[in-house]
């Protein structure tokens, strides 16, 4: 595959512009597509949930007198980048949106923009001849634009059919185009003169899709083509569904007035950030039903139990985004199940998936967290928040001690064990067609310290939850402790076989000391698991996920969908650890200002450089635990870009307001 490069900026690094709602537009800096899910109008029907891909991209060109050039690029199978637009890229940025500059061989400078206006299922695309006072004048200039279509699944690709209808409905200043049936009509505003040219683009090769295994070429559909006389007035082209939330036009506003009035609003929007990386944390907060929740990652996730309530806490208490934070957690809160909250929920349909034994304790230490938050920020609904929470935290304890799903209960020695043969139940959950690869039944040492915090929390609320608490607590100091390698095991009783214990190294033991409102160790245990955590785990872009000594340790994440399946909690780097760890690191080395500073600039510093290296203004899911530890998975993941916040937040406290 051809590799275009450029030494002024990454043109693989990724972009995104999210909608609210579940939607979103996400591309590479270069304009080709990597990944089956970029796209410039993907939306979501039933929020954050349903999404389609309905305008995958589209070819530009800009025509001067009788030369023209593209100012897009493409990438089709075997090895073909055609056309080269990239090679004319003079300069992008992401501020306040991702903006390209692209410089023809004449001097003309042509700038293009694109952003979706929050709580909108659209896109808002610009062309413009970008002057100074030293420019020549530069008359009779037309770009050509081509969208290109395929109103499909965003999982899914799509290939050439005869079903595919072409056909537009066309009045001033608007198209529709409804490629199927079965999909949403696709509406654009724009002062562009439109033609009829149905045509199919095949072929296109997505490397991301291919690097994985997966299938990874598509044919698109273009109906027409939009040609705007640029020299005179800038081309405006926006983009969106027939949904409840699509962009409108208001009685005789003109297609200029449109564009201004959404950049405005969301300019305002964006400039009220304190920090690019809080502005980043807003993408994750959606719509769900009327509440809110937290998408755990773009591209492909949705919202993940687990991965809203660890990510909760940075990206909305510490950003002080209190009340998004009660509105989370009071929509799940209804959800509860047999002590269980749910894990996910299907991208189809409303039915939402109980198989994790951890999200129901995460949620207890996030409603911990923002009750203590929301009672020093006198918040208006604490209390009413607090009735509903509390019954919520009770209903989980008791669903937990009475036995649930999969095999979670309480045991003899007041600790939890979980699982069944096939089942993934911890945040080490991955599974390849019958394949577990961790699957940690028994008695794992995160899920302990999660309950214990949870019966402690619990315990404030109701008095009830004291006895179990220290008798779980005593069981945890008795059984955990490796002496032979001084740090806790992994997992005891594994398999359910009583005094058999997994001693492998891994990060989940840092919860004991750091990452939950409790520390269950002593000092000196405490100095033993986070020294051999920063030892044999620490990376600078978090946590491996296996001690790279282990026989079982695998340092990249590369492959198919086996060997990736296989890698990804077997030595892979987990950037949402590290938050877990500078906090126990914090806790035995004493919150001081030189230890802070220390932590900020040996921890925190090379994930802050990693934010223009993936996922422009985010962090990445995972990285390779091999150095360079190159990052890979979601290039857009919450938790990560969730514990960074909170991480900034410890490092910048006094130990008097952290306390």
């Amino acid at each position: 595959m051809n590799d275009p490069t450029s030494s002024n900026f990454d043109l693989k690094a990724e972009w995104l512009e999210a909608d609210g709602l579940g939607g979103y537009a996400s591309g590479t800096v270069g304009g080709w597509r990597t990944r089956r899910y970029h796209a410039i109008l993907l939306t979501s029907a039933t929020p954050p949930t349903n999404r389609k891909v309905y305008v995958n991209g589209f070819e530009a060109t800009v025509v001067c007198g009788d030369a023209s050039f593209p100012i897009s690029t493409q990438q089709y199978v075997p090895d073909v980048t055609y056309p080269r637009g990239y090679e004319f890229l003079q300069s992008f940025t992401e501020e306040p949106w991702p903006t390209w500059v692209y410089r023809l061989p004449d001097g003309l400078l042509i700038e293009f923009q694109l952003f979706v206006p929050r709580g909108y299922s659209g896109t808002v695309l610009k062309w413009q001849i970008k002057r100074s006072a030293k420019d020549q004048q530069f008359t009779n200039v037309e770009l050509v634009v081509r969208p290109l279509i395929s109103g499909r699944d965003y999982h899914s690709l799509s290939s050439e059919s005869s079903i595919f209808r072409f056909d537009a409905l066309v009045e001033e200043g608007q198209i529709e185009w409804r490629p199927r049936e079965d999909v949403s009509t696709i509406r654009a505003f724009t002062n562009g003169n439109y033609t009829s040219s149905p045509d199919w683009y095949r072929q296109f090769i997505y490397s991301e899709e291919a690097a994985r295994g997966l299938d990874a070429t598509e044919d698109l559909a273009s109906p027409g083509e939009l040609r705007f006389q640029l020299s005179t007035v800038p081309a405006f082209l926006v983009l969106t569904d027939d949904g409840p939330w699509s962009i409108r036009q208001s009685p005789g506003e003109t297609i200029d007035q449109l564009v201004d009035r959404l950049a405005e609003a969301e300019r305002t929007r964006r400039h009220g950030f304190a920090t690019r990386l809080h502005r980043a944390a807003a993408d994750y907060l959606v719509l769900r039903g009327s509440g809110r929740t937290i998408v755990a990652g773009y591209p492909w996730f949705t919202d993940w139990g687990r991965d809203t309530f660890i990510a909760l806490r940075g990206l909305c208490l510490a950003t002080g985004q209190i009340e998004e934070a009660g509105r989370i957690l009071t929509e799940w809160s209804q959800l509860v199940s047999e002590g269980m909250l749910p894990n996910r929920f299907p991208d189809q349909g409303d039915v939402p998936e109980y198989n994790s034994v951890d999200a129901s304790l995460w949620y207890v230490i996030a409603v911990h967290d923002y009750l203590h938050a929301s009672r020093i920020a006198a918040h208006p609904r604490f209390e009413a928040d607090r009735k509903m929470l509390q019954i919520a935290v009770n209903q989980i304890l008791l669903g937990y001690a009475q036995g649930t799903r999969f095999g979670i209960r309480v045991d003899d020695d007041g600790l939890l064990r979980a699982g069944e043969q096939g089942v993934q139940l911890t945040w080490m959950d991955a599974k390849c067609g019958d394949w577990v690869v961790t699957p940690r039944i028994g008695k794992p040492v995160e899920i302990q310290a999660l309950w214990l915090n949870a019966l402690w929390i619990g315990s404030r609320m109701n008095s009830g939850w004291d006895k179990l608490f220290l008798r779980a607590r005593e069981s945890f100091h008795d059984r955990f402790w490796n002496s032979a390698k001084r740090c806790l095991f992994d997992v005891v009783d594994r398999n359910h076989e009583p005094g058999v214990n997994d001693d492998s190294v891994r990060p989940n033991q840092i919860f004991a000391v750091g990452g939950l409102p409790l520390n269950l160790l002593s000092p000196v245990k405490s100095q033993l698991v986070v020294q051999i955590v920063e030892d044999r785990l620490l990376t600078p872009m978090g946590l491996r996920s296996l001690d790279p000594q282990d026989p079982s340790y695998c340092g990249t994440y590369s492959g198919d969908v086996r060997k990736r399946d296989g890698a990804y909690h077997q030595g892979i780097v987990w950037p949402w650890l590290k938050g877990p760890f500078v906090e126990a690191w914090l806790r035995v080395r004493g919150n001081t200002f030189a230890n802070r500073q220390s932590a900020r600039s040996d921890f925190v510093q090379p994930l802050l450089d990693h934010l223009q290296l993936a996922g422009l203004g985010h962090v990445s899911e995972i990285a390779d635990g091999d150095w360079p530890h190159q990052p890979a998975g979601c290039p857009f993941q919450a938790w990560s870009v969730g514990e960074l916040l909170r991480m900034i937040k410890m490092v910048t406290e006094s130990a008097e307001s952290a306390a």
